[in-house]
């Protein structure tokens, strides 16, 4: 029978091949969403569905592929709102929305200088952006592609970010007499990928994501040492971490000269979020 609940029971059993059940309902239901406009309440309705559209069968066929689906649609949501994502960007994550909430509790000041180092999709400076009262936002990567991204989203949601393409390894940050600097920087290590799900290794950018064995807080240490000349006295670093090195981040801004260092947990539990903040005395 073609009623949304069999088509909806089918998609899923097939999905189930690739995902877990809870997780097949929840992608199932968003394309059914996106390409039929079924709530999910519909889904366990005798509604009649007399063709299934061409576009929702590739979609489809692409998430039994192990495709993400943000991928697919082309936008992921993000604190409310919904960016534009393409394989050149990570996909936005609930743990880098609970940074971004975070940040916007401790800083309430107008006309804040803020820097997000490896933008990616935009989704952090934007929301800061969009979020706080007159900032002055600015986004750096040092990828091109997913630099094109990010100004798609900043047009799309009227945000007024200042985009840069820069190398934070081997050049100077691109502005200065900062307030605020974060940062979800690269952090799985090399010998993690065997952990990962297919989904993310074979389509996330690695660019993004990985970090070399022998050298884990590389980029941490880098934007924390150079953090130091382009934050004002009392500015604020937030970075989020790889579980598992929250507490040698922590180590790390201390050895550096941040103060008042604090490591926070993400919803399930994992210290994954990392503030500290500058004295404003250089050696």
């Amino acid at each position: 029978m073609n009623n949304a609940k069999h088509i909806f029971q089918d998609y899923v059993n097939q999905l189930c091949d690739v995902y877990p059940r809870n997780e097949s309902e929840s992608l199932v239901s968003w394309l059914f969403e996106e390409y039929l406009e079924l709530r999910k309440s519909d889904l366990a309705s005798e509604i009649q569905i007399e063709n299934i559209p061409k576009n929702l069968q590739e979609a489809f066929r692409q998430l039994l592929l192990n495709k993400p689906i943000q991928y697919i649609l082309g936008k992921a949501p993000f604190y409310g709102r919904e960016f534009l994502v393409n394989p050149s960007v990570l996909i936005p994550r609930n743990e880098t929305e609970e940074l971004v909430h975070w940040i916007l509790q401790e800083n309430k000041s107008p006309n804040l200088r803020i820097l997000d180092i490896g933008t990616g999709s935009g989704c952090i400076p934007i929301t800061l952006d969009l979020e706080l009262r007159m900032a002055n936002v600015y986004g750096m990567d040092i990828s091109t592609d997913a630099l094109e991204v990010a100004k798609k989203n900043n047009r799309r949601l009227s945000a007024q970010v200042q985009f840069i393409e820069s190398d934070i390894l081997n050049e100077p940050f691109p502005v200065s007499n900062l307030d605020l600097i974060v940062s979800n920087p690269p952090y799985v290590l090399m010998s993690e990928k065997n952990q990962m799900h297919r989904n993310v290794l074979d389509n996330e950018p690695h660019l993004a994501l990985f970090v070399d064995n022998d050298d884990p807080l590389l980029f941490y240490r880098v934007i924390a040492e150079k953090g130091k000349k382009a934050l004002r006295p009392r500015g604020r670093i937030y970075f989020e971490t790889n579980e598992a090195k929250a507490g040698e981040v922590c180590q790390l801004l201390r050895d550096l000269g941040y103060d008042q260092i604090e490591k926070r947990m993400d919803l399930n539990g994992k210290e994954r979020m990392v503030r500290g903040i500058w004295k404003g005395v250089n050696n």
